[in-house]
């Protein structure tokens, strides 16, 4: 598989947050770090999703947006 996205990290499924239409997913990517990921549910039921598998989290955004009170 190819695409351009330029952020691509690749980690192990560490938590799997099933819920009605959306599923929460926690992927370590190595030292210490996480990734958290929402998707359908539908989406988390095809591509097999489950603690333990190896995935790939791509970003690809144009905005990161930040507020504080």
């Amino acid at each position: 598989m190819k695409i351009s996205a330029r952020n691509a990290l690749t980690g192990k499924v560490v938590e799997f947050q099933e819920g009605v239409v959306t599923a929460v997913i926690t992927i370590d990517i190595g030292n210490g770090n996480h990734v958290i990921s929402s998707i359908t549910m539908d989406s988390a039921k095809r591509l097999g999703i489950e603690v333990g598998k190896k995935v790939t989290a791509i970003i690809k955004a144009s905005d990161v947006m930040l507020a504080v009170d």
